[in-house]
């Protein structure tokens, strides 16, 4: 059948496990849509639709850079980063950190599309590469941040280390966008200090995102809860440095707790995988553990147009095959047995017996290869320089 190339036109894709939503999801100018006669019709039979992952952490440049090897775990972030130094001038490390920031931006943003992530909040300075129109996810841009206590706070007369000043970052930032730092990352007595040290000092509202919080209480938990603020759990981050991460019950009960990857340096290799380290050291059902990819990184970012598939959210999606509940066929799909991930209503990496869609939606093709399967990867996101950075995945011909 031959159609028109209309971006934006209606689709539908029915017969698939869409939650709460029925068997059929609309979907017409990048977003979700009332049903519409005139839409092109996807078949989804066998098959769940997902709401487009979001990670709310990452520091997408440095998805290349090899990791610091060591035998035995740090006391603290603070003792890893002093660690680094000397790592920093080995070879390795050097022709990481000499790749071109722009490729090495687009390499961690093609890392988390390709494992169904739409949305990521990057810890660090944004770059000019998560302007360009194809750019592989959506960055976060409302929000405000500083590193961590250790390197944001003035010393005497010495200005912080890395990134905003704590205060001053934390007063700029409008109480609607969340502001985010790494905090209590560690197992020492500096580390439990720092959340009584960040209330100190002012910085603990209900907009506060707090990183990895390894060395939270209990009562730092429910202090947490208490104002409103909330946490970005990375577990697997959490295991590597430390060897030991977070008790993440209450916090997910109050629907105050997310999950982000890290980067590759300390962390998982995506969401996906992340996931699994979060049901191993957690006893979170899997529809729990959706949530902290989902409405609750939706909730603690202030991305109030994402997380859900209800009307008029942004059409992000993931569509995998399912022979039972969704969340529960998200924790065993690895990135490869992705059918197709979505943004803005078209289609940007999916099987080849999608191809329809993308002529529909007047989408480019490349053709690639993930972890030993065919893929069709829309050109506009096919960085040749950041996909040879990427493991298990290459673009055909090249």
């Amino acid at each position: 059948m031959t159609r028109a190339l209309r971006a934006g036109a209606p689709v539908v894709l029915r017969n698939a496990d869409i939650g709460s939503a029925g068997d059929s999801l609309w979907i017409e100018d990048g977003r979700i849509a009332p049903p519409s006669r005139n839409a092109f019709p996807i078949d989804l039979s066998g098959h769940a639709v997902l709401p487009g992952l979001i990670n709310a952490h990452d520091h997408l440049q440095l998805n290349n850079v090899p990791r610091l090897p060591h035998d035995a775990p740090f006391a603290s972030s603070y003792d890893w980063i002093d660690a680094m130094k000397a790592h920093r001038v080995t070879p390795g490390v050097q022709a990481a950190v000499g790749v071109p920031r722009m490729t090495r931006h687009w390499h961690g943003g093609l890392k988390n599309v390709l494992a169904g992530v739409t949305t990521v909040a990057h810890h660090d300075p944004l770059h000019v590469a998560h302007d360009d129109p194809g750019f592989p996810v959506d960055v976060v841009r409302r929000f405000g941040w500083s590193h961590s206590l250790g390197l944001g706070l003035p010393r005497g007369n010495e200005p912080p280390r890395y990134g905003p000043s704590v205060q001053e970052s934390f007063v700029a930032t409008t109480p609607n966008d969340p502001w985010i730092i790494h905090l209590a990352e560690g197992t020492d007595d500096v580390s439990r200090a720092e959340l009584a040290e960040l209330n100190a000092l002012g910085c603990l509202r209900s907009n506060t995102v707090v990183v990895h919080g390894t060395a939270l209480s209990p009562n730092d938990v429910d202090c947490i809860i208490a104002v409103g603020a909330s946490v970005v759990w990375c577990p697997s981050s959490n295991v590597e440095l430390f060897g030991r991460t977070l008790a993440p019950r209450s916090l997910a009960n109050a629907g105050r707790l997310a999950l982000g990857t890290d980067s590759r340096l300390t962390g998982s290799r995506d969401i996906l995988e992340e996931l699994g380290v979060a049901a191993c050291h957690s006893d979170l059902l899997p529809t729990e553990l959706l949530e902290l990819v989902t409405t609750n990184p939706a909730r603690v970012l202030r991305l109030d147009d994402r997380g859900s598939l209800d009307e008029n959210k942004r059409a992000d999606c993931v569509i995998i095959r399912a022979d039972k509940p969704r969340a529960e066929a998200l924790l065993e799909t690895p990135r490869a047995s992705i059918r197709a991930v979505i943004r803005g209503g078209a289609p940007v990496i999916a099987d080849p017996d999608f191809a329809e869609w993308f002529e529909y939606c007047g989408v480019e093709t490349v053709a690639a290869t993930l972890d030993g399967r065919p893929k069709l990867v829309a050109r506009i996101i096919a960085h040749l320089d950041a996909a040879r950075l990427e493991p298990g995945f290459s673009i055909d011909g090249c």
